[in-house]
């Protein structure tokens, strides 16, 4: 694996997720504030899921460029730059009403998004020494979770003392806190770096006691080409979430509808409710870094993202036999638990295992398949909700979450004994050293369970990342 720093910047660290904690929070009081106001005015669950759908497509659809970007253009650039826009595009929505504007306003905040969240993730591997890794995610994933945690209630609590204008509102001055992030960071990637010689390499990797490796800070580029599609515990990993998601993933059309008329419950009920999952994070985040530490082998890593994610479906099935919107929250709490620790194992496995050129570019790809299949729960869940009461839904949600579960047992059992071979290692010390390095580059793994590193080149060109397509899940370490 490849980071860039000697010392861990824990400064660096604490700003950026202050600075996620802050943006999701104004993106959970907009998107709770407008989840309310459709429901209120008598929209259906198509409307809902259309919301939903034009804060999600742009993610997935430009994930291959977003995460191209990411990679090779400087992150403070990107992040004050965007920081900005957003902004202004979040002032805008608090004062348009025509839905269509909405929805493209909606649209081209998620835009924006899928260039700052991979930007953002691939930053925390350069900030801190691998040992320190499942402690900087931990950091990140708490910040995310008390963001997401603070903006349902506060929308609940705004929306009907002011409407939407006041939570949108400040939505937008939150995107402030991402330039402010921007422009402080002492940590930066992407863009031109000048190279570093052979014999600095070597000096510096003397100095720190560890191998030299490419992929560094020196610069972005790197002429091996890692492809996820040759990574089997990678592949399990993305293919699998992506699939337990579209499962269960209408969850989220159908819950404002499930409290507030099925049981009956306050807008500040559903977003009390909507924050115990938040609240539950916080924990299994803290519970998953204690774990992570001990695990060395990537293949228990995907198999910890296989558990959380079956308790995540457990944790709806649940859910449709509830009586009352209250016996909601410790069901959420479990639920949050599990899908915190399933986003501190998806990070540090994609940490582990993708070369630091590529890092942006392998974060956005994975934000693309948790986003796609929630935009396939989003349009399953709300076309089913108009013929079918809510509680039957989210019990068939659960049911198919946790036969997806059980279906990849065996996939990954597979994938991690491939993985773990060591034939592929063997064939590639017979050979010359040039036809070990064409190896590497096709097959993508140079020892046992871990991917191997870019040879180092000039430039800024980099391998194409091919992707393969949190629900609560969703992005690479946020609800």
């Amino acid at each position: 694996m490849s980071f860039t720093t000697d010392e861990s910047r824990w400064p660096d660290v604490w700003l950026a997720a202050a600075a996620r904690g802050t943006t999701i929070c104004g993106d959970f009081l907009a998107a709770t504030a407008l989840a309310l106001a459709l429901q209120g005015a008598g929209a259906g669950g198509l409307a809902v899921s259309g919301l939903l759908l034009a804060a999600t497509l742009p993610l997935v659809v430009l994930a291959p460029l977003a995460g191209r970007l990411a990679d090779r253009v400087d992150s403070r650039t990107l992040l004050v730059a965007i920081g900005l826009g957003q902004a202004g595009i979040c002032a805008l929505l608090a004062v348009v009403e025509q839905p269509v504007l909405v929805v493209g306003l909606v649209a081209l905040l998620a835009c924006g998004l899928a260039v700052t969240q991979p930007c953002l993730a691939a930053l925390l591997p350069a900030m801190v020494r691998p040992a320190d890794l499942p402690r900087a995610s931990a950091i990140s994933q708490t910040a995310v979770s008390l963001g997401a945690l603070g903006g349902p209630v506060l929308a609940g609590l705004l929306v009907g003392q002011f409407g939407t204008r006041v939570p949108l509102l400040l939505d937008a001055a939150t995107y402030l806190a991402l330039v402010v992030a921007g422009l402080l960071l002492r940590t930066r990637r992407g863009g031109r770096r000048p190279a570093a010689s052979p014999a600095a390499v070597s000096s510096g990797a003397a100095a720190s006691g560890s191998p030299a490796v490419s992929g560094g800070g020196a610069t972005p580029g790197g002429t091996g080409i890692w492809r996820l599609r040759r990574d089997p515990l990678m592949l399990v990993m993305v293919v699998s979430t992506a699939v337990v998601i579209t499962a269960i993933g209408g969850i989220n059309v159908i819950e404002v509808f499930f409290i507030r008329e099925t049981l009956g419950g306050t807008p500040t009920t559903y977003g009390l409710v909507s924050a115990a999952w938040m609240a539950g994070m916080l924990p299994g985040t803290w519970l998953a870094v204690r774990l992570a530490r001990r695990l060395d082998d990537d293949g228990a890593l995907v198999r910890g993202v296989l558990v959380t994610l079956a308790v995540c479906s457990l944790m709806v099935l649940l859910a449709a036999m509830v009586p009352a919107a209250g016996v909601l929250v410790p069901l959420w709490l479990l639920g949050g638990a599990a899908n915190g620790g399933e986003s501190v194992f998806a990070n540090l496995l994609t940490a582990r295992r993708v070369p630091e050129a590529m890092r942006a570019r392998a974060y956005a790809s994975y934000g693309a398949a948790v986003q796609g299949g929630s935009m396939a729960g989003f349009l399953i869940g709300g076309a089913l909700l108009a013929v079918v009461p809510p509680r039957p839904l989210i019990a068939g949600a659960g049911v198919l979450g946790l036969l997806a579960v059980g279906v990849f047992v065996p996939v990954v059992t597979r994938a991690v004994r491939r993985s773990s071979s060591p034939a592929g290692s063997r064939r590639a010390a017979d050979a010359p050293a040039g036809s070990r390095r064409a190896a590497r580059s096709s097959a993508g793994l140079a020892t046992p369970g871990r991917p191997a590193e870019p040879e180092p080149a000039a430039g800024d060109t980099v391998g194409p990342w091919l992707s393969a397509s949190n629900a609560r899940e969703s992005g690479t370490s946020s609800s």
